[in-house]
């Protein structure tokens, strides 16, 4: 059933308008007990991963609706003018939709949709918050909380089927983040991570896809077989090393994809085009796993190159 969350008028007789699908079981009733998890994406317009995420976990239900056994609800475009014209915030507004939560039903426009999409999803009793990378750097498929909610959070991140969970220090974190707020009001939430920006990358989505399942199965959502999920490296259990440009020009990678590495193994190098020299040889400080690595090649002083975690350092 697809239903209207939030909407706002706007010039010349349109709007923005903020919808969800939920998926309930056969024979549901509204006031019936079953566990419930909203599945959230497109906060940023131009990360993509998420909408080929929702279409896969509506298309499977589709096609086993006998086992869903609680409610699902999808909101798959939290920032629908965004992702109309592929910005990472709201047009118009110059404002990052993850920047205004929990929201205000009073305030400006960005905050009371953000207030509206909150007060939808609490009484959830998990949310999950798909995010791709940036168009800058790639990010293999993780999990990111902060240490404030590791004890409640951790078995969850270990269910999604990523590579890596990635535990912030709670000084880091900004407090206007869709997972931040509902944390603190009591909804259970993670955020998921991983592709580049204005791209979908199907294998990391099928990848995700099958811990979201996992996820479920786990909560009583979905009556099937427990999947077999990736044993995910846990960012607390090493370092995690910051590698970034020099000198401006041009990141040449040496290594395909994120994944693992060793220490002094070649990471790219950043070359000056007009002159023909290699400006910035970068290796692995460490060994470990590449889980960030720069997508766009054109890179200033100062860029992230990539991220590798490990525990053996240079």
């Amino acid at each position: 059933m697809i239903k209207e969350v939030a909407s706002i008028e706007l010039p010349v007789h349109e709007s923005m308008v903020v919808r969800k699908n939920r998926l309930t079981p056969k024979n549901y009733k509204d006031g019936d007990n079953v566990p419930r998890i909203s599945i959230v994406t497109g906060i940023h317009g131009d990360e993509l991963d998420g909408q080929y995420i929702c279409y896969e976990v509506i298309r499977r239900i589709n096609q086993y609706p006998e086992k869903l056994k609680g409610i699902i609800d999808i909101y798959p475009d939290i920032n629908p003018l965004g992702i109309d014209i592929g910005t990472r915030g709201i047009p118009m507004f110059e404002l990052d939709m993850n920047r205004v939560f929990p929201g205000d039903n009073n305030g400006a426009v960005a905050e009371s949709v953000a207030a509206g999409i909150v007060n939808d999803i609490i009484g959830s009793d998990f949310c999950l918050d798909i995010h791709s990378s940036n168009i800058f750097v790639r990010e293999m498929p993780q999990v990111r909380l902060n240490d404030d909610n590791v004890d409640r959070l951790l078995p969850y991140a270990k269910m999604l089927n990523a590579d890596f969970v990635w535990i912030f220090s709670s000084i880091t974190v900004l407090d206007a983040t869709l997972a931040y707020s509902l944390n603190h009001m009591g909804v259970p939430t993670l955020v998921a991570e991983m592709g580049v920006g204005n791209r979908i990358n199907k294998e990391y989505s099928m990848q995700l896809l099958d811990g979201i399942f996992n996820l479920c199965i786990n909560l009583g959502i979905w009556d099937d077989e427990p999947v077999s999920v990736r044993e995910p490296i846990i960012s607390t259990e090493g370092e995690v090393n910051f590698l970034t440009a020099r000198e401006s020009g041009i990141f040449v990678p040496a290594i395909n994809s994120c994944g693992v590495i060793h220490m002094g193994d070649p990471i790219g190098d950043i070359i000056e085009p007009i002159e023909g020299r290699i400006i910035q040889h970068v290796e692995s400080p460490m060994d470990g796993i590449v889980f960030t690595l720069r997508e766009n090649p054109v890179v200033y002083k100062g860029a992230l190159l990539a991220r590798v975690h490990g525990g053996r350092k240079l």
